[in-house]
Order: structure tokens, then C-alpha cells, then sequence
């Protein structure tokens, strides 16, 4: 009878034995993995700071190569008058503050050139709106259009739109586009009220295949100012890249300027009244496109600076690695997250 006790209970110790080897060897792994995931999370985060790093360096890289070309294409006669200022320089000191002087202005110049390419606008020009030297952050050579089109009605009762004019400016309002476009469908409905387009307007205007080349030609690479502009797009059956778009009736920016909630949108007519204290799309002749367009793009300018930053910015997280998701438990069966105790004991 004691002997059978005595088995019983040396049974229960190596019961509660292995479950103490098996909860402490569960706690090893789930503090392995713990450990494993802040290493993981800390390797990730020092990936990103080093690709930010790597992109930020490539940029000054550029900028000092394209400031080298720059001097390198100086005119002779500035050649000769840096090198007469330095040659009439007797005191050390003099001499280093007006070389130092030079340099800050050759690398100014050689900045205001590169805005230039870039830009394709002339510095001499009035600036920005916002303040800014560059329409956008981007190094590409791009350049910033503003865009409107009127639309007529086609169809039965006229409810469906086609292109009746188009007008594209550069950033600085020159008109660089406007034309009368023929629409493909007999128009039923001239919309002249708004669109202030009349039978006249269309007798002699430009076939739709014709114009829709011509503008996808100037708007190429560009980006394109408008309000509401995705109804343009539309009418000109084509589409721009999301990130080459900056639509006045959509973004925040606006909105919180001329003091409306952040997901209202409101109309171009409200926006250039509020903020550009102007009126547009009055009288009964309807609307001009010339004039929309030059509104959308001065309204653009107004948060400019704070756009095109925004645009960057998402599109930086955007090319940004994800940090790895760890609702699965299927990867910590990988021999990285057991201790070597464990696999010790496994082989």
C-alpha cells in the first residue's frame, strides 16, 4: 500500500517536472521571439534612415555636379574680372572674403541656371505667388501648366459632354492653348449659360482628334493645374499620372485658407471670391476658360510651397519599405527565433 503511494507520488513530481521544463522551455521561445521581433523592427528602422541618408547625398551630389558645370561654362570676360579682383587684393584677409564673396554668388547663379532648365521659366520674370524658386521639388525637368475646358451636350436631351474648348496657360498665365474644339456628335444642348460656347464658336473649330493630339502634346510631362479637373480629363479621354495633378476643388489646403471644413469642396467661382478677391463666371455670356484656368492656377500658387511638399512626402512613404506584419505565427517556426539551447537539445 506505501509502495503503491510512494509510486504515485513520484509520478506526480515528474508530471509537474516535465510541465515545468515544458513552461519554462514555452517561455524561452515566446521571449525569443519577442526579442527577435525588437531586432527585426530595429534593422528595418536602420534600413530606412541609411536609404534616406543614401538619397539626401545623392542629391547634394548632383546639386555640386551641376553647380561644377555651371562655373565651368562662366564667360571669359567673368573669368577675367574674378581673376582682376583677386590679382588687386594685397591683404590675406580681403582676399579671402571677396573670393568667398565670389563663390556664394557663382553658386547662385548657378542655382537660379539650374531653376531655369528645370523649370523652363525665365528668372527675370515675376516669382512665384508662394515665394518659392521651383514649381516642384522634383529633379526632373517638368513644368507647371494650368488647364480648363468648356463641354457642350451631345445625345438625346443633350446630357452627354464633349469638348467644346480647351485653354492651357504656363505658370506664369501666357496662353499657351485655346482653341474651339468640333465635337465628334451633333451638339443638342450648347450649354452657353455656363460654358459660353455658341453655334458660331464650333463652324470653323478644330476636329476633336486633332485637338485632343495637340493638347496630350503640351500636357505631356507637365503638371496640370485645374479645378474639378478630372471632368477635363474625362472630356479629353486621357488620363495623368495621380502625382502630376493638382486638382484646386479637392485639396485641404484651400479649403482651410478660406476657412471652410477640410472636406469641403468648394466651387472656383467661391474659392477666387474668397481668397483672390475676384469675380469670375459672371454676366450671361457664360464661362471663359481662359479665365478659369488663370484662377485655378493662382489659387494654386497661394499654397504652393505646402503642396508640393505634401506630394513629395507621400510619394517618399510611398517607396518606402513596410514594416513586416506579425499577425502570422507561421514565421517564427524559422531556427533564427529558437535559442540554441532548444536546437541543442532538438539535434
Amino acid at each position: 500500500m506505501m509502495a503503491e503511494s510512494s509510486n504515485r507520488r513520484k509520478a506526480s513530481s515528474r508530471g509537474l517536472l516535465s510541465n515545468y521544463r515544458y513552461l519554462c522551455k514555452k517561455a524561452m521561445v515566446l521571449c525569443a521571439m519577442e526579442n527577435a521581433r525588437a531586432r527585426k523592427r530595429h534593422q528595418e528602422k536602420r534600413i530606412i534612415a541609411n536609404m534616406k541618408m543614401k538619397r539626401t547625398d545623392a542629391h547634394h551630389e548632383s546639386l555640386d555636379t551641376n553647380v561644377l558645370i555651371k562655373r565651368s561654362k562662366m564667360s571669359a570676360p567673368e573669368q577675367e574680372n574674378q581673376s582682376t579682383l583677386n590679382s588687386e587684393s594685397t591683404d590675406l584677409s580681403k582676399h579671402t572674403s571677396v573670393s568667398g564673396t565670389a563663390n556664394h554668388h557663382s553658386v547662385i547663379a548657378a542655382l537660379g541656371d539650374r531653376w531655369e532648365m528645370d523649370s523652363g521659366f525665365s528668372s527675370e520674370a515675376s516669382p512665384p505667388a508662394s515665394g518659392r524658386s521651383s514649381p516642384c521639388f522634383s529633379s526632373c525637368p517638368t513644368t507647371v501648366v494650368a488647364l480648363d475646358c468648356e463641354m457642350v451636350g451631345t445625345g438625346s436631351g443633350g446630357r452627354c459632354s464633349e469638348l467644346a474648348r480647351c485653354s492651357i496657360l504656363d505658370y506664369h498665365g501666357n496662353v499657351l492653348y485655346d482653341k474651339y474644339v468640333k465635337p465628334c456628335q451633333p451638339v443638342t444642348d450648347f450649354r452657353t449659360r455656363w460654358s459660353g460656347i455658341r453655334r458660331h464658336h464650333l463652324l470653323n473649330a478644330t476636329p476633336f482628334i486633332q485637338a485632343r493630339e495637340e493638347i496630350l502634346s503640351i500636357l505631356e510631362g507637365k503638371v496640370v493645374v485645374g479645378h474639378s479637373i478630372y471632368n477635363d480629363f474625362e472630356a479629353l479621354d486621357m488620363v495623368h499620372p495621380c502625382h502630376m495633378v493638382r486638382d484646386t476643388s479637392t485639396t485641404r489646403l484651400l479649403s482651410r485658407l478660406a476657412g471652410f471644413p477640410s472636406k469641403c469642396c468648394p466651387s472656383l467661382r467661391t474659392l477666387a471670391n474668397k481668397l483672390l478677391n475676384r469675380s469670375i463666371q459672371v454676366g450671361k455670356r457664360g464661362h471663359c476658360s481662359v479665365e478659369d484656368a488663370q484662377a485655378a492656377l493662382d489659387l494654386y500658387k497661394l499654397v504652393e510651397g505646402e503642396w508640393e511638399q505634401e506630394v513629395q512626402n507621400k510619394l517618399r512613404d510611398d517607396d518606402a519599405p513596410l514594416e513586416p506584419s506579425f499577425s502570422s505565427s507561421k514565421h517564427y517556426m524559422q531556427d533564427e527565433y529558437w535559442p540554441d539551447d532548444i536546437i541543442a537539445d532538438g539535434q
